[in-house]
C-alpha cells in the first residue's frame, strides 16, 4: 500500500488533499475540520490530544485513499 498520508501532515492539508479522510476523522469523533487547531496541528498531535493512536488513523486513511 502506498502511503500518501503521514502523521506529520497537517490535518487541514490532509482533508483538503483527500476529502475522503474526513470519514476517518469523523469515525474517531474528531470534528477537526471545524476546529481552529486543525489549521496548525498535524495528525499526530490531534490524535494524541484526543487519545487515539495516530498510526491507526494514518493506516485507515491510506487504506481508504488507496481503494
Amino acid at each position: 500500500m502506498e502511503k500518501k498520508v503521514t502523521k506529520e501532515m497537517g490535518i487541514m492539508d490532509i482533508a483538503q488533499q483527500y476529502p475522503e479522510s474526513i470519514e476517518v476523522f469523523a469515525k474517531y469523533g474528531l470534528g477537526c475540520i471545524g476546529c481552529a487547531a486543525a489549521r496548525f496541528e498535524n495528525l499526530e498531535a490531534g490524535a494524541r490530544v484526543h487519545g487515539f493512536n495516530p498510526d491507526d488513523m494514518v493506516d485507515e486513511i491510506n487504506a481508504l485513499i488507496n481503494k
